[in-house]
């Protein structure tokens, strides 16, 4: 859509409520208050006004907000529309906007990608606004407004100055290196000390076991198990609804059964999977083969095991956290357990707040609570690429013209982090996720 289109869309969303807020950005934008308003009101105040088609039909008694750019969301002139908010009153509104020729409906995402156009956020901040808007759990959101608060944005811009500076003095010392004011030992300097800082910083955030983007995800808990362990009836008590089907025939679960919840403000992922033993035809081998490839991409494993289950077949165990539990305690009270196994009951309820208390320990230990700096792979595929480069840069065995190119490959990588290059293909994917109006 070209930029000098100015652009107009509900801000608030369908249906009836008491207001109903419809956003316009664009260099017309003044020319829409005129023509639905009258005069211009004054900037960033909200002014009353009746709204009258370009006809003259009155369409409503509105509050109207006007904000000349750049100090607006979009950095351009941009108008808020507060009205009543009813249906009909809406769709009048957009009809008469629809009308203006310089208008045009905004697409998902459109106010936000002109933001990022116009310098007035950066690409992580973007994405923390497209993460703010599909937070489900505290720690979500507390993660998304550390990235629209532009947190990663701000180190990697310092990075990349940092980088572009060592680039610089590398750049003057192989050009220049017959002119008396420039040190011919400059490349061995700046390598030996500032690329091998910044490399170590990167290296740093990297480190963090994906975190950022576990937690954005979610934490993906698998209840795995023999038939008849209670995998069913525990997923349908810590969800609190009948999500899965349970039935004391064997293999009643044939196929993986996921819920999301909110457990301690953290998002977790409840997979309930099939029974594991020897398979009784093709299509119960295909649902264990798949329990057991979830398991292995799990966060946490559950394993249940029941007083009356069948013992668990054989297989590798999976290369992360496994709690034991011991279900239907409620059965056999008196049993003793070992000090790692939980005994539950889901029926009665009995140890589930141990068990939920253990998955809790578990998903903090593995997501934190939001204070990541990497949240997305596109962000961590980006640095990695730039500690690549100082890497080689700093393995010393590259001709001064290469380790040259590798500087500037980092800031590349780098750049693409912020959104400076190379990044046209996936903002049209990220701001397509958006709302419109957003």
């Amino acid at each position: 859509m070209p930029e000098q289109t100015t652009l107009f869309a509900p801000a608030t969303g369908p249906g009836r409520s008491a207001v109903s807020v419809i956003r316009i950005s664009g260099p017309a934008s003044a020319d829409v208050i005129r023509t639905l308003a009258g005069p211009l009101p004054a900037p960033r105040r909200l002014s009353l006004r009746t709204l009258r088609a370009p006809d003259g039909t009155p369409l409503d008694e509105a509050l109207v907000a006007w904000m000349p750019g750049p100090a607006s969301f979009t950095g351009e002139d941009m108008v808020e529309l507060h009205l009543h908010g009813g249906i009909a009153v809406r769709s009048a509104v957009l009809r008469a906007l629809a009308d203006i020729p310089a208008c045009c409906p905004a697409e998902p995402g459109a106010f936000t990608r002109r933001a990022f156009l116009n310098g007035r956020l950066d690409l992580t901040e973007a994405e923390g606004i497209a993460d703010l808007i599909d937070a489900e759990t505290e720690a979500q959101r507390r993660q998304a407004l550390r990235q629209l608060d532009g947190v990663l944005g701000r180190i990697v811009a310092d990075w990349r100055h940092r980088l572009i500076d060592l680039l610089a003095s590398v750049e003057a010392a192989l050009d220049f290196s017959d002119e008396g004011d420039v040190d011919d030992a400059a490349l061995d300097a700046a390598l030996a000390d500032k690329a091998r800082a910044i490399r170590d910083e990167v290296a740093a955030v990297l480190a963090d076991a994906r975190r950022g983007e576990r937690l954005r995800e979610g934490f993906t808990v698998v209840l795995a198990g023999p038939p008849n362990a209670g995998k069913s009836t525990l997923l349908n008590a810590l969800s609190r609804r009948e999500a899965a089907i349970v039935s004391s025939t064997p293999g009643t679960t044939r196929d993986v059964i996921e819920i999301r919840c909110d457990l301690g403000g953290l998002p977790v992922i409840l997979v309930d999977t099939a029974g594991l033993r020897e398979a009784g035809d093709a299509i119960e081998a295909e649902g264990i083969r798949r329990t057991r490839a979830r398991m292995q991409q799990a966060d946490l494993v559950v394993m249940l095991e029941g007083p009356d289950a069948e013992t668990v077949m054989p297989g590798s165990m999976p290369a992360v956290p496994v709690l034991q539990v011991r279900t239907k305690r409620d059965l056999d009270p008196v049993s003793a357990l070992p000090d790692s196994t939980i005994g539950i009951s889901a029926l009665t309820g009995s140890g589930l707040d141990r068990l939920l208390a253990a998955i809790e320990d578990e998903a903090v230990r593995a997501v934190g609570h939001g204070d990541a700096l990497i949240t997305r792979e596109r962000h961590r595929l980006g640095l990695s690429r730039c500690r690549e480069h100082l890497d080689r840069l700093l393995a010393g065995t590259a001709l001064p013209e290469l380790a040259a190119e590798d500087l500037r490959l980092a800031v590349r990588a780098l750049g693409e982090v912020a959104g400076h290059v190379g990044v046209e293909e996936m903002l049209d994917r990220l701001f397509s996720g958006f709302c419109i109006g957003k």
